[in-house]
């Protein structure tokens, strides 16, 4: 089983985009693969047709059972979607009051690691869409997973965003046994504006092998089908957005079995 989580501190960046991408592709190829929502906006659950504001099963419910029905809560949340081996563990914008309520309960941040444990037979492939926050939903994910995937867009605001998002790796690293690998996506990438090529060539000048050698460009048919919750590379697999992801899938298949060589904070 291998877990990505998909995280940055700065909206717009293409977070949810790379989740779908990723995960409809893999499930194309015939894996058996399972998305979470950990966002309380529910940006990814409503792409996918359900209603986080009225939504009875969630990654919400499984944190309040976790302790007294842990394999009943995590499989009436999930939900199979219109695509042949892609699932959902939905959100629930009640989940943006779980620091709240948690409060210092012990081992709150390891709630979704162990609930991943139970459906590991079942899909080798988890993808972990992440809050924008740091909070008991962004540590959890972050536990959880094998490696963190950083979409930045390339202009100079969301470098700034990306510095947040490295320092709050850093510490979320304190408290893991081995630092978390990490790869930098640059995304939203215009070859005609300078400000994207200049902000492309500071990520690689200042993060160097962290971030990933291509791009994903932008490409107006992601936000067409995401109106119809449809994902790109099943609608049309050759879309320059497409085919970037499914380059950067590729990539992320051959470094999986070697993660702890990857860089680190």
């Amino acid at each position: 089983m291998t877990i990505w989580a998909v995280a940055n501190q700065k909206g717009g960046v293409g977070k949810t985009t790379t989740v779908v991408s990723l995960a409809s592709l893999l499930a194309t190829q015939g894996k058996p693969t399972l998305i979470l929502d950990m966002d309380p906006h529910g940006s990814l659950t409503t792409y996918f047709g359900h209603d986080p504001d009225t939504i009875k099963s969630s990654i919400y419910t499984v944190f309040q059972k976790i302790d007294r029905s842990p394999n009943s809560a995590i499989f009436n949340a999930l939900k199979k979607t219109d695509y042949d081996n892609l699932y959902i563990l939905p959100a629930s914008t009640a989940m943006a009051t779980l620091d709240r309520q948690l409060g210092a309960q012990g081992g709150k941040g390891l709630i979704i690691k162990k609930t991943l444990k139970h459906l590991g037979d079942r899909f080798p492939n988890i993808i972990i869409d992440c809050p924008p926050m740091l909070g008991i939903l962004m540590i959890n994910a972050l536990a959880a997973c094998d490696q963190l995937l950083i979409p930045v867009q390339t202009e100079f605001l969301a470098l700034k965003g990306l510095e947040h998002m490295l320092h709050t790796l850093g510490m979320i690293n304190h408290s893991r046994k081995q630092g978390l690998p990490f790869l930098i996506i640059p995304t939203l990438f215009d070859q005609n504006i300078r400000s994207s090529i200049e902000s492309l060539r500071m990520l690689h000048d200042k993060y160097g092998g962290g971030v990933w050698d291509d791009v994903i460009p932008v490409d107006n048919q992601f936000r067409d089908v995401s109106k119809l919750g449809m994902p790109l590379p099943i609608t049309n697999q050759y879309a320059p957005g497409a085919l970037a992801y499914s380059a950067l899938l590729k990539h992320l298949q051959r470094t999986a079995h070697d993660l702890n060589k990857l860089p680190h904070v």
